[in-house]
This record gives structure tokens, sequence and C-alpha cells, in this order.
């Protein structure tokens, strides 16, 4: 029979009015349709049931998924996305881990749900393989740095003032500063000393105030006066190479963050209302993001606090019994076999101490247990 010439829906309906009659075996007509038995049976049953009705096509979509999300998983994927804009697919499959789900849908799945909702930026770049480097445990190495300035509604300008372990990526401070001066920096390091404890080393780049500036280099080489009250801390102040920020890249990473999934949000009015923005956010980087550098854990799963407590006292300064010791004179120069030296103003008033080397006419100049300069007598 030419089905070509009549609609499907024609010949069912011819189907099952003869074979309602009973004149032709169901082997024989379904022979003559080119149908199996099987498929008139069925259109046979579904006519009976449902009349012509029972004869439409029915979706191929199987009655049951056992794959498929559930609702309040899609809303609760929705939503992470939604309170977390530049958070993706990986990010949230390891949220979902964490919130206790042992098998959470796949990545791919996640996507697709983003995708399905337009969650997903059309304007995606390709992921770059990056050589990591890391110190091996936790306040080893703080990154210290003021992020740029930005305007608040108020016509302020906020500096915020960020510190993170070099290890973990553990946020130790972010503060919304009014300036950047050396006693904002000090006094914010003593509430952060106070509650993690001391550092081995800090890493500042070579700008103002944690580094000296000027055009000689006796002027570089001399210390700021917050170096100075980290040295007497025995937190070695470390700089970065000049012109290269990426010595500095956890605190770059951590500003660029906090500028994508904060700063580009938010319509900030006051120093207060930015500082309450920060500590939110703050808690969640540290306790609640994913951080793909660390295997996706958040830095809380790898900081633990300095065993090194913050002295409110000063120790005082001891030298060895070899050394030679002078102290520094107003201008900030020593004398030493017959020459004067200069050490830096910062250090008036404080002895600092004179070492021989292996070298015949050079010699050390500590301040406490920080080397911070090399005299030649041969010059």
């Amino acid at each position: 029979m030419p089905f070509e010439k009549r609609t499907v829906m024609e010949q069912k309906i011819e189907f099952v009015k003869l074979a309602s009659t009973g004149l032709l075996s169901m082997n024989s007509l379904c022979k003559r349709f080119n149908i199996s038995r099987p498929t008139g049976y069925k259109w046979l049953s579904r006519f009976q049931a449902h009349g012509h009705q029972g004869l439409a096509d029915r979706s191929r979509r199987p009655k049951c998924s056992p794959n498929k999300l559930c609702e309040e998983l899609e809303a609760l994927i929705v939503s992470y996305r939604l309170e977390n804009p530049e958070w993706g697919a990986k990010k949230i499959y390891h949220l979902l881990r964490r919130a206790g789900l042992d098998i959470p849908p796949a990545r791919s799945t996640i996507h697709a749900v983003l995708k399905r909702h337009n969650l997903v930026h059309v304007e995606s770049s390709k992921g770059h393989r990056w050589k990591r480097f890391e110190h091996p445990y936790p306040n080893a190495l703080w990154q210290m740095d003021f992020k740029g300035h930005f305007p608040l509604l108020n016509q302020a300008a906020c500096h915020p003032l960020t510190i993170t372990d070099d290890h973990s990526r553990f946020n130790l401070l972010l503060k919304a500063c009014r300036q950047q001066t050396r006693n904002t920096v000090e006094s914010s390091l003593k509430e952060v000393f106070r509650h993690y404890g001391l550092p081995e080393m800090i890493l500042c780049d070579n700008g103002s105030p944690w580094a000296a500036t000027g055009n000689h280099a006796e002027s570089r080489r001399s210390l700021t006066i917050l170096e100075k009250w980290l040295i007497r801390l025995n937190v070695k102040p470390i700089h970065g190479q000049a012109y290269h920020p990426q010595t500095q890249g956890k605190e770059e990473r951590f500003h660029r963050t906090l500028k994508t999934e904060l700063l580009n949000y938010q319509v900030i009015k006051n120093h207060q209302h930015c500082q309450d923005l920060f500590d939110e956010w703050r808690y969640k980087y540290n306790h609640i993001r994913p951080h793909e550098a660390l295997d996706f854990k958040v830095p809380m799963d790898r900081y633990q606090p300095s065993t090194r407590s913050y002295p409110e006292v000063l120790p005082a300064i001891e030298y060895n019994s070899s050394d030679q010791v002078r102290k520094v004179c107003e201008k900030g120069f020593i004398s030493f076999k017959g020459k004067k030296f200069k050490v830096g103003k910062a250090l008036r008033n404080e002895s600092v101490a004179i070492r021989t080397t292996i070298r015949d006419g050079h010699f050390d100049v500590y301040y406490c247990n920080h080397s911070i300069r090399q005299i030649n007598l041969r010059v």
C-alpha cells in the first residue's frame, strides 16, 4: 500500500477500523499495511482506549530520567551563580561537594544549567597553565600592597590595603584606608600581628611607604622607619624587582579577584560602607570560595596562625661580642676607620654592628639581625 500518498494518521485510522471488523487476521492485515504485528496491536489498543487521540504520535522522551537534575539542585546552582556572577562551573562543582553532595553533577552539566539560564558570559577567555611557586608553609612570607584607589560616593578616595599569605592565599587584611601612609600601614599591621602572629618575611614593592625612594643608590639602600620597626620584630622586609609586579603575583591576583567579584558590582557610599562590604566578601573568599590554585580548597583549609606572638614591648637589641658597635648620628651616618658611611636617617640614635667578611677591607653593617649595607674601605 503506497503510504507516501496519505498521511500516517490516515493510515492508522484505516488500519484500526479494518482491524475492528474482525474480517481479516491481524497477521494478514499488518502485512498489507507493511507494519509489524506489535505495532498493529499497539495502534488497536490505543484506539480502543482513547479513540482517535490515542493514535497521535507520542513524545520519545522517557517518562523517568534518573540522571535529570531535580528542581531544587538546579535552583541551587543558579543561586550560586546569581550571588557570585564570576564563579563558573568548576567552583560551583566544588561548592556542591563542600555542601555535602557526595556525587555532584558533572561540571559539564553545571555549565549546561548556567547556559540554559543565560548565565554564561559570551566573552570567555582561554585558560593558561602557569607555573606556580609558593612557600612551603603558612607565615613564611606575606605579600602586602595597596590596591589602586577608587572614588566613593561621598567624593572621598578609598585605598584598600591588603595582605595575603603566600602559602595558603589566605587574606589576612582587607582594609578600606583613607590614605597611603606609614602610620596607616603600621597600625593595620599591629592589628594583624596581634590576631595572626608574626610572619618570617613581608614582601612589598619598591614604593613609599615600604621602601626608601631617591635618585641615589645610597638613598635606595637606606631603611625606612617601617622597615626598621619590622626588623626590630624579627620580620624580614623584602622587595620585589622594580617594574616587575609579577613578583607579587598573589597580591596582584587577589586585587583582580576583589575587583571582578566585588568592586565591579557595588556602588560604595563611604569608607564604613566599603569596610562592611570588604568584611563580608573577605569571609567568603577565605572560607567559602574554592580556589583553583589550591585544588579547589578554600584558603582557610591551608592556613594556620603563626606561633610567634606580637610583643607589645620591643625586645632589647643585642650584638655579638666580636661586633664593632657604632651609634648612628642624627644625619644617618656612622664613623668607622676614620671614614663616614650613610646608613639612613631612620636609624638615627640607634646602634648598629660592623662585622668582618672574608674579603679584605670589606665589612657588613647589621641592624639587629638584618644586613643593611656593606662597607668597602678600598674605595
